[in-house]
């Protein structure tokens, strides 16, 4: 099934989207202009349209959104939104150029690169999306059983001794291996002790409604589209697993950075400035998720946007709260920078469930893939500051640390392995 870019807006759309865009380009983002030559002479973009795929999810939204607000235009390109069925299918059209870049999985495009869920082709991270706010969903059955978190879910699983079946949004991804390490640190083993498969996340919950899976791992806002449906309930944010932990990002073929380095860097430096709008306040929030809401984009009432991209929480069972940790597009820069060992994470989780064999050099693949010297490009010409160490330090919900300093050591140092 092929689907189309997204429609022209309706009037009343266009006149927000011209207002919008008027103040992106002037009031809020002034201090974001194009500096030194990269729209024009010999850094002009190669490609004045870029096809950039993106999934039904509220983590697409820098991406419509720099082609929405019309900031593309200022680094003299066009960005062109295609909304895509499933990740299987963004793989496929990137791998084979169909698409230019895509808002992806990182777990995806690094999978692709060392050969597993895909053909192997060599890839490359341009930036970092997002950070946060994704969620694990258990069914409304199972919360009523008593199971609403990790513990309670490997006590009631012990007890039913049933096929457990959950689903992630593709093999490699961020979602599988979240749901995996959670499951994991409450001693269950997603590969022994329950069935794990692969759902697109816009049908994560109609899939949950017909009884096809106990539980599953997808970004918003499927999980509040559950709580909103009364079928399933929050068991766990991913910003409670792993703190400000990355997420999306935006991905493309490394022929593709070769042969459009400039091009590349143009549309880095809208999608950066989008990303900055959104988090500037709440009403850009409000407005972006009217925007990305619709139909043409994924097709969900704002309701189930505004309220956890704003970090207000519920968890289906009456418990309510306002996280500081919710999902950020830019946070001065932090969300955007491709750091190294956020990559190898992925490639240890890959190695730890079986779909690695072998332990790969995990810095010198995330050194062929993120493309750190040209986001240090973008950046400089955004007067974004740039984190000196392309290596950070983070401690996840079992306590254990990650630094990416001895990742074959992390990979097998877990107790609960495939």
């Amino acid at each position: 099934m092929t689907l189309h870019a997204p429609s022209r807006p309706a009037p009343a759309r266009r006149d927000f989207i011209r207002k919008a865009g008027a103040v992106a380009t002037t009031a809020l983002l002034g201090d974001l202009v194009t500096r030194g030559a990269w729209a024009a002479g010999s850094d002009a973009p190669e490609k004045k349209e870029v096809k950039i795929g993106f999934i039904p999810l509220t983590d697409c939204a820098s991406v419509v959104m720099a082609s929405v607000l019309g900031i593309d235009q200022k680094y003299g390109v066009k960005i062109i939104p295609s909304k895509e069925a499933s990740w299987a299918g963004v793989r496929d059209k990137l791998t084979n150029g169909e698409l230019d870049m895509a808002h992806v999985l990182y777990g995806l495009v690094y999978g692709v690169h060392v050969g597993v869920g895909g053909p192997k082709k060599d890839m490359a991270v341009l930036m970092g999306l997002n950070r946060n706010g994704q969620a694990i969903t258990l069914s409304k059955q199972l919360a009523d059983k008593g199971a609403v978190d990790g513990p309670s879910l490997a006590k009631l699983m012990a007890k039913e001794k049933r096929t457990y079946t959950f689903a992630g949004t593709f093999p490699t991804s961020t979602h599988t291996m979240w749901l995996n390490y959670w499951m994991a640190s409450a001693g269950i083993s997603p590969v022994a002790d329950a069935k794990v498969i692969v759902v697109p996340p816009p049908q994560m919950v109609a899939n949950m409604r017909v009884g096809n899976m106990d539980g599953f791992c997808v970004g918003e806002p499927w999980n509040q589209r559950a709580i909103i449906d009364k079928i399933g309930v929050t068991a766990i944010t991913t910003q409670d697993i792993w703190k400000d932990h990355p997420e999306k990002v935006l991905g493309t073929q490394a022929d593709y950075v070769k042969a459009n380095p400039n091009t590349c860097r143009a549309v880095m430096m809208a999608v950066m400035e989008a990303g900055k709008w959104i988090d500037a306040n709440l009403q850009n929030k409000a407005k972006m998720a009217d925007v990305v809401a619709e139909k043409s984009f994924i097709n969900t009432s704002a309701d189930a946007i505004n309220q956890r991209i704003l970090g207000r929480y519920d968890n289906g069972m009456g418990k309510t709260w306002d996280d500081p940790n919710h999902m950020k597009f830019f946070d001065d820069g932090a969300v955007n920078f491709p750091y190294l060992s956020d990559g190898m994470w992925f490639l240890t989780q890959h190695k730890r469930w079986g779909l690695l064999k072998e332990h790969p050099d995990y810095l010198a693949v995330a050194k062929q893939i993120n493309q750190i010297d040209l986001y240090k490009e973008a950046a400089s010409a955004l007067k974004v500051s740039v984190p000196k160490d392309p290596m950070r330090s983070s401690k996840l919900l079992d306590g254990v640390v990650w630094d990416g300093k001895d990742p074959a050591k992390y990979a097998d140092g877990f107790k609960v392995k495939a």
